[in-house]
């Protein structure tokens, strides 16, 4: 499977999440206009994009259509592609060209941080650099004991010490194990908590000075890794180690897992900090470097309808997604006044709305639910009721 394909399925959470939704709501517009944007700048906040970023997107596809005079809302998709990867362009690249190079891996528990480690040796050893890993959260139980299994799958080699020992003595273990061995690459598991924000910022500050006088002059990257599943969250977190840790770059793990990957978007727009690495699954080999044109075309370009497949494969779908032949609710005969299909899709809304508040499966409502998005008899209140009751109930069944 190549790298584009990768980002794809990764975010496919997150791109029917956002674009999905976007995507039914300007097809439910026959014209551009102010109602349009505020229903876009809806959703890219509920796609957990942030009110800021949201504004700017916004801001920027009103400018860009007044300089193109487009007037067709089934334009819009693609211009919304191209600022969202003008957006995010820039240097993404990590920079480790010096003998060796020094990586800092940051985190707080639970992110991936001690993966990520794993499958970034895996990567460069790929690449045909020789990797060592040094050991230096002794803070957290058990992170030596995991670091050392990951070491052990990428097949690169481990410094540590026991837990509780002094951080930077095992970064200049690791580093003087490094120029021993003629390694191309030093990383260095921290510590992303410690009793307080002081405290890790004079262990951190520590750990720069080791290196700053082991390896003057030596290329260094201090990569902190998010969880994209936190949202927002994420970019808090971020804006803390900023401060703490002269971050150089992010790592953005789960991304497959989450409809919450617009989070990249405030990372780099209101930070400033380039995400240089995105986790798409949990294999070795599911690190994939960020590339901002193929993210922006694997959370904007909606799945192409596909080829008939032997019946094998269409039953397997069938298992995963909603029954294809399942028929919404017909419509009666007769013809319906406005008010009366607003009050028969208001019945139904009313009944999935029940069923979402008992906890109960939607899977059978779906095909209707879908239906009642097609239709453009609806008036604007009841179709952003149809965007939203979609949204919530396709996340249910997910």
């Amino acid at each position: 499977m190549g790298i584009f394909e990768k980002i794809r399925q990764g975010l496919k959470k997150t791109r029917d999440s956002i674009s999905g939704q976007i995507a039914q709501m300007v097809n439910s517009f026959t014209r551009i206009d102010e109602e349009l944007f505020e229903e876009l700048e809806e959703l890219l906040v509920m796609g957990d994009v942030g009110m800021d970023t949201a504004e700017f997107i916004t801001g920027e596809l009103r400018r860009v259509i007044k300089e193109k005079g487009i007037t067709d809302p089934a334009l819009i998709m693609d211009e919304l592609q191209g600022i969202v990867a003008e957006m995010l362009s820039g240097d993404c690249s990590l920079h480790t060209d010096t003998k060796p190079s020094v990586i800092l891996v940051i985190g707080v528990n639970g992110v991936g941080k001690t993966t990520a480690i794993g499958k970034l040796s895996a990567m460069l050893k790929v690449q045909g650099k020789s990797v060592i890993l040094g050991a230096a959260d002794t803070f957290r139980a058990a992170a030596i004991e995991q670091l050392e299994v990951w070491a052990q799958r990428a097949g690169v080699p481990m410094i540590k010490q026991g837990e509780g020992s002094d951080p930077a003595a095992v970064v200049f273990d690791t580093i003087a194990a490094a120029k021993a061995r003629g390694c191309d690459v030093v990383i260095c598991d921290t510590a992303g908590r410690l009793h307080n924000k002081k405290n890790l910022m004079d262990e951190l500050g520590k750990i720069s000075r080791i290196i700053d006088r082991e390896l003057p002059g030596c290329d260094r990257e201090n990569l902190l890794v998010l969880d994209a599943a936190t949202g927002q969250n994420a970019v808090n977190q971020a804006r803390e180690f900023m401060g703490a840790a002269g971050i150089t770059g992010i790592v953005l793990t789960k991304l497959d897992g989450t409809p919450k990957g617009g989070v990249v978007l405030p990372i780099k727009r209101e930070l400033g900090l380039p995400v240089k690495f995105i986790g798409v699954g949990e294999q070795i080999d599911d690190l994939q470097p960020f590339d901002p044109g193929a993210f922006a075309a694997g959370l904007f370009n909606m799945e192409e309808p596909k080829a008939a497949e032997p019946a094998a494969v269409q039953e397997a779908v069938e298992v995963r997604e909603e029954p294809a032949q399942a028929e919404p609710e017909p419509v009666p005969a007769e013809a319906e006044s406005p008010e009366e299909r607003h009050a028969r899709f208001r019945r139904f809304a009313e009944a999935l709305m029940a069923r979402l508040d008992e906890n109960e499966g939607v899977r059978d409502m779906l095909p209707e639910l879908r239906s009642w998005r097609d239709d453009r008899e609806l008036d604007r209140d009841d179709q952003r009721l149809v965007r939203n009751l979609l949204l919530t109930a396709e996340k249910r069944e997910r």
